[in-house]
């Protein structure tokens, strides 16, 4: 039986939501900004050759073998390691699902499609896998804190 099952599923639906997405973008949507909360949040079509926020812009041919690498290291992980905590798969998933995403991206095309503007505090323009990638992180976090100390971790005084 598969351990860790819903990494492998939650990687898959994080991996098809962002795809879908760019896509539909792709498809129904011309280069350019369409405000549905004008001045608060636009869906604003561009290409992305860079990283995260566009920084290493033109960086795309080592970025693709990064997002590669990840990608190969979390499946190896998962399905080698040991069985994983709920939060941890979870969080491991969607770090997945958004290095497979943007990965395939400059694989097939050269560039990131981008699209989710919050222009009401600036923020660089994103996309559902930069998304999965920073719930993937939070997820991870949690389970850090959330983790109890074991007993040869405790000084005693």
């Amino acid at each position: 039986m598969l351990k860790n099952k819903f990494f492998w599923l939650i990687a898959l639906a994080g991996l098809f939501l962002d795809q879908i997405s760019k896509l539909l973008i792709i498809k129904n949507f011309p280069q350019g900004t369409f405000p549905l909360l004008p001045g608060i949040f636009h869906l604003t079509y561009t290409v992305n050759t860079g990283a995260a926020w566009s920084v290493f812009q033109g960086g795309v041919n080592w970025l693709k073998w990064l997002s590669f690498l990840v990608s190969l290291g979390l499946m190896l992980f998962a399905y080698f390691g040991n069985k994983l905590k709920m939060i941890e798969q979870i969080g491991y998933g969607l770090i997945l699902s958004g290095a497979m995403g943007n990965g395939l991206d400059r694989f097939i095309q050269g560039y990131v499609i981008d699209f989710l503007d919050f222009r009401l505090i600036h923020f660089p323009i994103f996309n559902i896998a930069d998304i999965c990638i920073n719930l993937g992180i939070i997820c991870l976090l949690l389970a850090g804190v959330m983790e109890k100390p074991n007993k040869r971790n405790i000084h005693k005084k």
